[in-house]
């Protein structure tokens, strides 16, 4: 079993919680996660078009970019967690020009090399799946796909179609952080997505609270929490992991003891 598939087929509901590499000090902000509860990290790669991440994530991949973060750098951040973390999960989230640019062959290599679980890219349909996902599968690393609320039972298969690791389900038509799905929705999609498949469903984008993660995670197999984690590393600089800490333990303890 792989460490997402072990994670997931634990009795309970997951906590995702992402932060954007080179934001702040990141190997202290990611013990903080993992201190906290975090079931799966979900690291993002700074990129400077990051289309789908609302003010949040945009400010961080800024300000990591300004402070000269790299792909090598990412690739070293995860080296380092895994040998800090060999049981947890590790995902990076990002956008196609810096994992495929030097081929996907390279990325997947240096991926599985750095000890990644899986990859979610933002911007490569399913449709254009041979872009990166043979080279991922090949080693073992899980392309995580999207849905979101306009993903109709025509397009859902293709989207399930070579998906590993969990399906990430949007809950919003929209961008990361502005906006919240309303419970309802969010059961009645993620209902429909479980009917076609085995894979796990988490369900992110606009959560933020410990009350709207329980809520989640009564229907959901895991919760994603991105830009409430984000904006901390942005407000507190130095000082951010001991709120990390202190926000990821309220969201745990919601989602572990949700159901």
């Amino acid at each position: 079993m792989t460490r997402l598939t072990t994670t997931f087929a634990q009795p309970r509901p997951s906590l995702v919680c992402f932060i954007t590499a080179g934001d702040g000090d990141t190997a202290a902000n990611l013990d903080a996660l993992v201190e906290a509860g975090a079931d799966v990290i979900e690291l993002g790669m700074p990129f400077t078009d990051p289309m789908a991440d609302g003010p949040a994530i945009q400010s961080a991949n800024l300000r990591s970019l300004g402070a000269g973060t790299t792909t090598a750098d990412v690739l070293r951040y995860a080296t380092e967690f895994r040998a800090r973390h060999p049981n947890v999960p590790l995902v990076l989230m990002g956008y196609a020009n810096p994992m495929v640019r030097r081929g996907p062959e390279w990325f997947a290599e240096a991926a599985s090399a750095a000890g990644v679980d899986g990859v979610i890219c933002v911007d490569i349909p399913p449709e254009e799946d041979d872009a990166l996902g043979p080279a991922l599968r090949a080693k073992g690393i899980a392309p995580i796909r999207l849905a979101t609320p306009t993903t109709d039972a025509a397009r859902l298969p293709q989207v399930l179609a070579g998906s590993e690791g969990f399906l990430y389900y949007v809950s919003v038509a929209g961008i990361t952080g502005k906006q919240q799905a309303q419970i309802a929705s969010i059961e009645e999609n993620v209902a429909r997505i479980k009917q076609s498949t085995d894979i796990p469903v988490a369900v992110g984008f606009g959560v933020r609270t410990p009350e709207q993660a329980a809520d989640i995670a009564k229907v959901a197999d895991g919760v994603v929490v991105g830009s409430a984690l984000v904006e901390i590393c942005g407000q507190y600089g130095a000082e951010a992991p001991a709120h990390l800490k202190a926000l990821t333990a309220a969201l745990a303890e919601a989602v572990h003891s949700a159901r």
